[in-house]
């Protein structure tokens, strides 16, 4: 299938390793002109590198930028004007029990989770609706529908980015351009291993066992690809998911236990 992206712009925020890479990889797979974004360069070089042996006919750029402060994404929007793809993540708060939930903890959170994705939507979503064609992909988590007592933290920031998103796909739909969330759960990526070494801290277990435990909460029984992840994200920003928007589409081995 011809997703009909060929040629957009699309700029993936905290694109260096993981689900944001993935999502970077498909699109380029699929025609998108991509910029890649992280903290550090020569991550970033080496992300670039690796997407360009992929997909040797990728197109692609990148950013160095601290996405969690406002001279960061200023310099990302003032280097790239024009985005007809954004697809927003970044890491998440580390896991703890809410009675460590101070200020400084929620702040960081939200600055980290909410913000800059919403910031990036009010910067690029205008130029989408004059141009009719605009796709939005937030990488947020399985917490907005099914909170952890320890992952408190991720899912508030990563529900308030939601409910904006909502808010703001409704009113620009009618001008092509979609806004949906794409819900993780157990991808294969350095997420994992850094939750593979907490089980292996606290159970005093090897990393084969540790992965086996967290494969074992999934329904599918197994970690998901990170290409999986990547080429769902592909077709939420394709020409044909235009009448799909304001949506949670869990990626998760269907281990989502709710009805909807």
């Amino acid at each position: 299938m011809d997703l009909g992206i060929t040629g957009r712009i699309a700029f993936v925020a905290a694109s260096s390793q993981g689900l944001g890479l993935a999502c970077a990889t498909s699109l380029a797979r699929e025609g998108a002109s991509v910029i890649l974004n992280g903290r550090s360069s020569p991550r970033l070089v080496e992300a670039a590198r690796a997407l360009r042996a992929a997909v040797p006919e990728a197109q692609v750029s990148s950013i160095a930028a601290d996405l969690t402060t406002r001279e960061g994404r200023a310099a990302i929007v003032a280097a790239h004007p024009r985005v007809d793809i954004l697809v927003t993540n970044n890491v998440g708060p580390p896991p703890g029990p809410w009675r460590e939930w101070d200020e400084a903890a929620l702040r960081g959170a939200f600055e980290a989770n909410a913000l800059p994705a919403i910031e990036l939507i009010r910067a690029w979503v205008p130029g989408m609706q004059e141009r009719r064609f605009g796709r939005v992909v937030n990488i947020t988590s399985a917490m907005v529908t099914e909170p952890d007592p320890i992952m408190g933290l991720s899912a508030s920031a990563r529900t308030a980015l939601t409910a904006v998103s909502k808010a703001i796909s409704r009113e620009v739909v009618r001008d092509n351009v979609t806004i949906n969330n794409l819900l993780p759960e157990r991808i294969d990526t350095p997420r994992q291993e850094f939750m593979a070494a907490r089980i292996m801290a606290a159970e005093g277990v090897t990393r084969e066992q540790a992965r086996e435990v967290i494969a074992s909460t999934v329904a599918a029984r197994r970690l998901g690809r990170p290409e999986e992840f990547g080429d769902a994200c592909a077709f939420l920003c394709s020409a044909q998911a235009g009448y799909l928007s304001g949506q949670n589409v869990h990626i998760d081995g269907g281990s989502h236990e709710g009805l909807i």
